[in-house]
């Protein structure tokens, strides 16, 4: 991997805008986890739009690693890494519970943030955080990666030809042998379980399909491993309501397995269901009306997005992802914690 890693790009790129040749924005990236290994490293290296000039992680031995192999300065502290450096923009891809002091820091020295889910831990830190971003003019776009795949993008359309929708449901489930594993079994840390975390990536698409519900009522299991000690949830199922009259339910967990991923929408004339990489079109009857696919080149996926971020700080590209769009998702996810405490039903909406 170190050597795509490794592959050379050009130093400029032509703006859509006007057609004039410019630098690239000069990133940075703090954490070196997986997903910024695997995905945003090698999407800055092909990206038409951003260059990696700088990493942070708070492990001493990554750094000595993949400063040399990357050909970047490294940096054990976050904020020492925005005093030396000259930065546009900076990716965080930490624990859930670090995020919010490097937003703050990017903030202070006028840095623009694309920030992997979820936008925060916590409601109140999350107006907190979109108060900031708003009053110092910086761009935060948190990483909803599936509204950039056609698959995903293309789903209303076919949805608009089914009549008249009345209930959705959707599941996603991996299994991680230990839940209690890590930071993320320890709610203080990871601001919940698989709602916040994996689970934020299913409630963008209810969110961005069907709109904040009006109710929302919520079981949670920190049972899956009774022999571990843990308190985020292994297991969420969600039941979720809107006044028009559409219902559904999503089913999230980190316990059961395969992977899996997928939202089904019936109506009256039909039924759309969306897979990782297929959306089709049925009859209620489940015989195939017409079907999309997609296949990708890795890791073009990572690259479109930051290509999208860098075309919202120009001005060019609207902030699908911004802090004031993320505060219904933590209205969402603070409604189903809500009422898995007090066993009921709750509006999101009166959460803001």
């Amino acid at each position: 991997m170190i050597e795509q890693l490794l592959t050379s790009t050009s130093l400029i790129r032509l703006d859509g805008s006007n057609g004039q040749r410019r630098n690239k924005l000069r990133a940075g990236v703090v954490g070196l986890g997986k997903q910024a290994m695997e995905d945003h490293i090698p999407g800055l290296r092909g990206s038409d739009g951003a260059e990696l000039v700088a990493i942070c992680d708070e492990s001493a031995e990554l750094i000595h690693e993949y400063q040399y192999q990357l050909k970047v300065p490294g940096y054990t502290d976050f904020r020492e890494m925005f005093r030396q450096e000259q930065l546009d923009l900076v990716i965080v891809t930490v624990p859930h519970h670090v995020g919010r002091a490097v937003i703050e820091t990017a903030t202070e020295a006028r840095v623009h943030v694309l920030k992997e889910k979820p936008f925060a831990t916590s409601m109140s830190e999350a107006r907190e955080l979109a108060q900031r971003c708003d009053e110092t003019g910086v761009q935060l776009m948190v990483t909803l990666q599936r509204r950039f795949n056609p698959i995903y993008t293309s789903f209303m359309q076919l949805a608009d030809q089914i009549g008249t929708p009345f209930v959705v449901d959707g599941q996603y489930t991996l299994h991680v042998e230990d839940p209690s594993d890590g930071w993320r079994g320890q709610t203080a840390m990871a601001g919940g379980g698989c709602i916040i975390d994996m689970g934020y990536h299913l409630v963008d698409m209810i969110l961005w399909y069907f709109g904040l519900p009006d109710r929302i009522l919520c079981d949670l299991s920190v049972s899956a491993r009774p022999d571990r000690s843990y308190d985020a949830e292994d297991t969420a199922l969600i039941h979720f309501g809107y006044d028009s009259g559409l219902y559904g339910s999503l089913l999230l967990s980190r316990f059961i397995g395969p992977k899996t991923e997928q939202i089904r929408l019936v109506g009256s004339k039909g039924v759309v269901h969306l897979e990782r990489g297929r959306l089709r079109r049925l009859t209620n009857g489940g015989e195939v009306i017409e079907s999309l696919s997609r296949e990708q080149a890795w890791p073009s996926a990572a690259a479109s997005q930051i290509d999208y971020f860098c075309r919202v700080i120009e001005g060019l590209r609207p902030n699908v992802s911004s802090p004031q769009e993320n505060l219904a998702h933590m209205s969402f996810i603070a409604a189903c914690y809500e009422s898995a405490k007090t066993h009921s039903y709750i509006n999101p909406k009166e959460m803001n």
